[in-house]
């Protein structure tokens, strides 16, 4: 081998080493390897990278959140210091769009400790060009924020964390596992089951071969950040496609150039995510003591939030744009889009009322 190894090289010699290793461990390993992880790597966004997200689709998305938190930081009183923390804040587009907008409202602003989760280095750099005059502050740990409330955003964070996926065979459940056949990366199962009965009881009636992803890394992230809103007051939105109910199915996607490709085939060089599953996140959420209010689709929710006027006000303001400014709307909100893939979860301290949430 080599004396600078590829991902792939790595990731098959550890195979060969330590034999077959979980999907979890493979995504870990692809999205997040100190220096060779997809997320270590050049911008993934935008027409260039691998994929769109909504903040650059349009403006209209992050001022919406921008309002939502402002509400949320009026019903706890204007609280003189908190943290709004972003989960992987792209190039910083969402986190702009929304400070533009709340920092109108008075105080917000001076009490403002901005945090940024991102392992990017070149995503940090394009962030900072963008949020440098609000004195954000870059994080590699969760509970790095400071003592006051805390507001969270994650949009299309949680769907990149790694997941496990268990098959259903005759005694059990199989996990799935990445190995090596005649040299190439292959799927198999662990020969060893998982009993029926220590699997959740939302699947004791699952087929053969029925799918179930397990995301444990969603788990722990939300029963981290979770704890702290708990004990201090917050709120957390989380924006991300999956689904209301746990259920079965394979989701597991890697998407290079804005087009789906093989999981297996090019470690470190595509995005791999999978559908969120909300109902287990609201559960861990609910655990920590904070409340879950229903989850809304991101078509239904930004309606709600005002998106239809803030459209026209915007069409209105640049005529010679309104076309694209109808498009965008349309992109993000009707259902044959993003509308009902994108679901929109918020889990806050008790008594806060979320705005956007029936």
């Amino acid at each position: 081998m080599a004396d600078n190894p590829t991902l792939p090289e790595l990731i098959d010699m550890q195979i060969r080493t330590t034999g077959p290793m979980s999907i979890a461990t493979y995504m870990g390993l692809c999205l997040t390897h100190p220096s060779k992880g997809y997320y270590k790597g050049a911008d993934p966004l935008g027409a260039r990278g691998d994929f769109i997200t909504a903040p650059e689709i349009s403006q209209m998305f992050g001022e919406l959140i921008g309002f939502f938190f402002v509400n949320i930081w009026q019903q706890m009183g204007s609280p003189k210091e908190f943290t709004l923390l972003e989960l992987g804040p792209g190039r910083g587009t969402l986190m702009a769009d929304m400070l533009r907008v709340a920092c109108r409202a008075e105080g917000f602003r001076d009490a403002l400790d901005l945090r940024l989760f991102e392992t990017n280095p070149a995503l940090i750099a394009e962030q900072n060009a963008h949020l440098e005059a609000y004195g954000a502050k870059w994080v590699d740990s969760f509970e790095k924020v400071g003592p006051g409330p805390l507001l969270v955003i994650a949009n299309e964070f949680f769907d990149a964390l790694p997941i496990r996926q268990f098959v259903r065979g005759k005694e059990g459940w199989h996990e799935r596992m990445v190995g090596l056949s005649d040299g190439k990366r292959q799927f198999g199962l662990n020969p060893t089951p998982v009993p029926i009965t220590s699997m959740p009881e939302r699947v004791a009636s699952a087929g053969e071969n029925e799918v179930l992803e397990v995301g444990f890394a969603n788990g722990e992230v939300m029963s981290r950040l979770g704890r702290i809103a708990s004990t201090q007051g917050g709120a957390i939105l989380v924006i991300d496609y999956g689904y209301a109910r746990s259920q079965t199915g394979e989701t597991l996607q890697a998407v290079r150039g804005h087009q789906y490709a093989d999981v297996l085939a090019e470690p470190g060089a595509a995005d791999l995510s999978a559908h969120v599953d909300f109902e287990a996140l609201g559960a861990v959420a609910s655990k920590a003591g904070l409340a879950i209010h229903p989850l809304a689709t991101q078509g239904d929710w930004l309606v709600r939030m005002g998106i239809n006027e803030r459209t026209k006000a915007l069409s209105g303001a640049n005529p010679q744009q309104a076309d694209n400014i109808r498009s965008a709307r349309d992109r993000l909100v009707e259902p044959t889009q993003m509308g009902e893939l994108f679901k929109v979860f918020c889990a806050a301290s008790p008594g806060l009322v979320p705005p956007g949430f029936s």
